[in-house]
């Protein structure tokens, strides 16, 4: 698998331009870039598309839930995550079913073909993890973290 080669500023030829004098920005767009596609080629042999198995881990901590309460806990679009449950019960990994206590919700379940990816899955994250923080010391993934985590709430802050 190749990833984008960081020139001495840290920028790679795919990266975004940096408009406005926004490097930051620019940085995170191509480290979420290269991030989806490293996860989309550990993912290919599960039939999965990247996003997709977050959908399948909600699936595999919490069990059967409500279509709504997938959108809520994901963050995402309804279309979205309509567009990605049809395609997973297409594949056969999960299905839905109108609720049994409320007429106007949709249930989804993972299937037994859904369920048999949940190691294969977690191995791709396992090796996700390990190719997102290789070379970086214990003490500068912990800064990483904390980074990640401000600038999370800095875009999320309404």
């Amino acid at each position: 698998m190749t990833m984008p080669t960081p020139d001495a500023t840290g920028a790679s030829d795919d990266a975004a331009p940096e408009l406005a004098g926004a490097p930051m920005s620019a940085a995170l767009f191509s480290a979420a870039r290269a991030h989806r596609i490293t996860a989309a080629n550990l993912l290919r042999d599960t039939g999965l598309y990247a996003g997709q198995e977050l959908l399948m881990m909600r699936l595999w901590q919490e069990g059967e839930q409500r279509q709504a309460d997938l959108i809520k806990t994901l963050g995402l679009d309804p279309s979205t995550v309509t567009k990605m449950l049809k395609r997973l019960e297409q594949s056969g990994f999960v299905t839905r079913a109108p609720s049994a206590t409320d007429r106007r919700a949709v249930t989804v379940r993972p299937t037994r073909a859904g369920q048999a990816l949940r190691e294969r899955v977690e191995q791709a994250w396992r090796e996700l993890e390990e190719a997102t923080t290789a070379g970086l010391t214990r003490e500068e993934r912990a800064v990483a973290m904390r980074l990640l985590g401000r600038i999370t709430e800095n875009l999320t802050a309404s």
